[in-house]
C-alpha cells in the first residue's frame, strides 16, 4: 500500500475509536526489503504522532531491525506461534517453531511489547491447544497480548473441509489463557465474525478484553466497525485510551519462570 492509503486507514481507525493500529505484510522475513522496511519505519513514526499505539507483523526480523522499530516508536510486534510445537510441522513449513521464538526474543530484547497467540480449528488436539498456551505462558515474560483466532476455512485450501470452531471451544481457550496469563490482553481475533453478539459477550465474560476491528484480518472477513460499536454499547464496554510511551516502559510484576511453568501445567491439567 502507498503511504497515503496507510495513513488514511490509520486516521479512519482513530476516528472509529481504535487505540492501536496494526500493519501486516505476508512476508517470511525482511531480507532484501530495505526500501519496504524504511517505509514502514516512517509509517510507525507518523501513526505514533496521531496518538495511537502501533503494531506490526512482518514475519521474522533481526535484532537490529527490532531496535530500529523500537526507535521509530513501535508499541508491539505480532508474531504468532500458531499452535503447539508438536503439531506445528503439520501446518507450517515456511519457518521453524524455534525461528518464531527467536523473533519473539529479538522483539522482547528491543523493549517492544510481544503480541503472540495462535489459531484453533486446524485439526489439532486438545493437548496441542494446551501446548500452545504453555509455550506462551512460560516465555521469559508473558506476552503483552495474546490473539486467540478461530479458523475460517477458505475454499480451495487444504483445510477447507474442517469443522468450524464451536463457541465453547473458543470460550475455553480464552478462559484458560486468562487464568495462566492474568495480566495479558487476550484478544478476540480472526473468526469472531462467525459468532453472534451474545456468543462474543460470553468470550468477554471468560476473559477476553480486546478485539481486532477492521474490514478484513489478512484474507478473511471481519466484523463491521458499526457492529462492533453497537456491541460495545450494548455490553457497556469502554475502549481504552492509548498508552503513553512512559506507560509502555513500566515493568509488570512477574512470577519466577520455574514456578510459572509448574503452575501452568497444574492449571491446564485441571481445565482440559
Amino acid at each position: 500500500m502507498k503511504q497515503d492509503a496507510v495513513l488514511e486507514a490509520a486516521r479512519a481507525a482513530k476516528a472509529a475509536g481504535s487505540s492501536r493500529f496494526c500493519m501486516g505484510a505476508a512476508w517470511r522475513d525482511m531480507e532484501g526489503r530495505k526500501t519496504n522496511f524504511k517505509d514502514i519505519l516512517g509509517y510507525v513514526k507518523e501513526i505514533r504522532g496521531m496518538g495511537m499505539e502501533v503494531c506490526t507483523t512482518l514475519g521474522m526480523i533481526t535484532q537490529e531491525q527490532a531496535h530500529q522499530l523500537k526507535e521509530a516508536g513501535l508499541t508491539a510486534y505480532n508474531h504468532n506461534v500458531d499452535t503447539s510445537r508438536e503439531f506445528y510441522p503439520k501446518i507450517i513449513t515456511t519457518r521453524t517453531y524455534d525461528e518464531r521464538l527467536t523473533t519473539l526474543s529479538h522483539v522482547r530484547d528491543a523493549g517492544i511489547h510481544v503480541c503472540s497467540g495462535g489459531i484453533i480449528g486446524l485439526g489439532e488436539s486438545e493437548e496441542d491447544r494446551v501446548g500452545m498456551l504453555h509455550t506462551l505462558a512460560t516465555l521469559p515474560e508473558h506476552p503483552e497480548s495474546v490473539p486467540v483466532n478461530a479458523l475460517l476455512a477458505v475454499k480451495g485450501t487444504p483445510l477447507e473441509q474442517l469443522e468450524p470452531v464451536k463457541i465453547w471451544e473458543m470460550i475455553r481457550m480464552i478462559g484458560t489463557a486468562r487464568i495462566v496469563m492474568p495480566q495479558t490482553m487476550i484478544r478476540l481475533s480472526a473468526g469472531r465474525v462467525r459468532f453472534s453478539q451474545p456468543e462474543q459477550a460470553l468470550c468477554f465474560m471468560a476473559g477476553a478484553n480486546s478485539i481486532f476491528t477492521g474490514d478484513k484480518l489478512l484474507t478473511t472477513p471481519n466484523n463491521a466497525k458499526n457492529e462492533d460499536r453497537e456491541m460495545f454499547d450494548v455490553l457497556g464496554l469502554v475502549p481504552l485510551e492509548p498508552k503513553s510511551i512512559l506507560q509502555e516502559e513500566a515493568e509488570r510484576p512477574m512470577i519466577p519462570l520455574k514456578r510459572r511453568r509448574r503452575l501452568v501445567l497444574l492449571l491446564m491439567k485441571s481445565l482440559f
